[in-house]
């Protein structure tokens, strides 16, 4: 039987994405949660959270959204104190400042009391190159898994970590359907474990204002709660978990 992790991103952006994804959560198909520990919404969705102790939640680490919890890290942020876009960001960032910022999100994650079921990056940070060692390091530190960031089996996330055999990425856009959803579970199926990434919420002014992808996601919620999808899931014999229950 397959292993399943369906991962909402974006958790603690703004209160519309946390009730969506507890709505995902609750009646549909999510069973997994990443934590952005440095928006505004973060308080909201550890309380949440708490409230709802199957829901598997990781940290989204981020660089390139909001401001940091750090105090000091000047070469991440621009003259009001937030953080730069990825690009500059990755041209202008010291390694220092990155790894105080980045174990500064943990901490703030345990402060909630919750427990951290994995790690990811916001639009992928985690991965990038310049990103990946430090990450790849508390990893270690922290024993825990890690979202897939290469299919290439030599890369050392593949060698060192723990992460699912597969990463689905593709759940994302302008033109999702319920069987856009439904193509990748059954993907999903050839392998032991696998990860399907989403952004399910319901929009308010923060993210409608402040992310470019607003209303596809409550396009996604419509999606993952839909009844079909869930029996799908449950015809094919897959197992929605956490990466906890992957990596037991």
């Amino acid at each position: 039987m397959t292993k399943l992790v369906i991962n909402a991103d974006d958790f603690g952006y703004s209160k519309g994405v946390n009730l969506g994804i507890i709505e995902a959560y609750k009646h549909g198909v999510v069973s997994s949660t990443t934590m952005m520990v440095n928006m505004p919404g973060a308080a909201h969705a550890a309380a949440l959270a708490l409230a709802h102790p199957g829901l598997g939640v990781g940290i989204h680490l981020v660089l390139d959204c909001g401001y940091p919890v750090h105090s000091n890290v000047p070469s991440l942020v621009d003259e009001t104190g937030r953080f730069y876009k990825m690009e500059e960001m990755l041209a202008k960032a010291k390694l220092t400042d990155i790894e105080k910022e980045l174990n500064g999100q943990i901490e703030q994650f345990f402060k909630y009391g919750l427990s951290l079921t994995h790690l990811d990056g916001h639009h992928h940070v985690h991965g990038k190159e310049k990103i990946y060692p430090i990450v790849e390091k508390l990893a270690k530190d922290y024993k825990l898994p890690i979202r897939k960031v290469s299919a290439d089996a030599n890369h050392s996330s593949n060698q060192l970590l723990q992460t699912t055999d597969t990463f689905l990425y593709e759940f994302y856009g302008n033109a999702l359907t319920p069987t856009s959803l439904i193509d990748l579970v059954k993907k999903s199926a050839s392998f032991e474990t696998a990860e399907i990434m989403c952004h399910p919420a319901y929009i308010d002014e923060e993210v409608l204002t402040g992310s470019s992808y607003n209303v596809q996601r409550a396009q996604e919620l419509l999606i993952l709660t839909d009844p079909e999808v869930k029996q799908m899931v449950e015809e094919n014999h897959i197992e929605l978990v956490t990466y906890k229950d992957v990596f037991k």
